[in-house]
This record gives C-alpha cells, structure tokens and sequence, in this order.
C-alpha cells in the first residue's frame, strides 16, 4: 500500500465532486493530484500516466484562469464560459488531434519503453489529453471521453496492482454518467 496512491486517491475523490458541481476548486485540485501521480506512476511503470500528468498539471493552470476569467459572473449572476455542446468542427479536430496522438504515444511507449501495456496506456492518456481540453472548455461531451478512460483505466490499474486508484476510476466510471447528467441540468439552467 503506497501512502502516495492513497493520498492522490483522496484527492481524486474531491477532484471529482468539484467537477459534478462544475465549481472552480476543480483545479486547485486539478494541480495537487498530478503533482502525486507523477511519481505514483512513475513508479508503477505507466510512462504514458506519468508522462499526461505533467499536461494535467498545465491544463490545470490554463482551466483555472479560463474559468476565472471567462468564468466571472456579470451583473445579472450569470457567467461567460457556460457548459455548453461542442460543435461539429472541435469534435472533428478532436477525433483527429486523439487519434495522431494515441499513435505517436504508443510508438514511443514501444519503441523507447519496457511498458507492457502500450496500447492501453497509449488510449486512456491521448483521450485524457482531449477530456482535459473538453473539461477547460465546458463542453458536456467531455464526459463521455471520461467515462471510456475511467472503464479502461479501472481495468488496467488492477493488472498494474494499484488497487486504490483502480477503485478511484471504478467510482470515476459510475459517476462520471451521474456527472453527465448534472451537467446537463446545469446547462438548461444556463450555467
């Protein structure tokens, strides 16, 4: 049992509840978790995790001043950057921008790497690259990139033995549709 595992798993777990509230502390979380999980990877072998928590960290900064700026309210308590649809062209340049980077990262997870799971660590981290940029924006689909990285993630955390974060996306999964929905409701009533 890795205290470090156990720690970023708590700090998942809030990380989560700020995200089904859409509520801004989501990244001061967003900054302390991947700061954990570089090492808890690292060490569990998972270069492609260890790597995408470096982005997690960056992104973290970059969707706190988004939603700080974009994210104040105006005089009549509504804000600027509201959950919102993606549109067709950002799905389409997201697909791709997914698709060359789950490539290029399972090459280099081949080629420069002993992983034993290239191809999985390669998905759950380019789809998690577009989720956090969904995320930043407000777009809803963003859970649904969640919800595929969560199922898979689950899955290979416990063949990796990290059976706290495993738990943490086994959660993640279930609640990332209850998430979705939250969203949802939150968007009709135009935030």
């Amino acid at each position: 049992m890795n205290f470090l595992e156990i720690l970023g798993t708590i700090i998942g777990v809030l990380y989560f509840i700020f995200e089904y509230k859409a509520n801004p502390l989501i990244w001061l979380a967003g900054i302390i978790m991947p700061a954990i999980y570089i090492i808890v990877y690292y060490n569990a072998g998972l270069y492609a995790d260890f790597a995408i928590n470096f982005y997690y960290l960056i992104i973290a900064v970059y969707g706190f001043f988004l939603w700080s700026i974009k994210g104040k309210k105006d005089k009549s308590g509504k804000t600027n950057l509201k959950i919102s649809n993606i549109s067709v062209r950002i799905l389409a340049v997201s697909a791709f921008a997914f698709f060359l980077a789950f490539v290029a990262i399972g090459e280099v997870l081949i080629n420069y790497t002993d992983s034993n799971v290239p191809w999985l660590d390669s998905f759950t981290t380019a789809l998690s690259i577009i989720g956090m940029y969904l995320l930043a924006h407000k777009y809803i689909e963003q859970w649904f990139a969640w919800i595929a990285v969560d199922i898979v993630s689950s899955g290979l955390y416990i063949y990796k033995e990290l059976y706290f974060t495993s738990a943490l996306y086994a959660f993640y999964a279930i609640a990332a549709i209850f998430g979705y929905y939250k969203w949802k409701k939150l968007m009709a009533d135009g935030l």
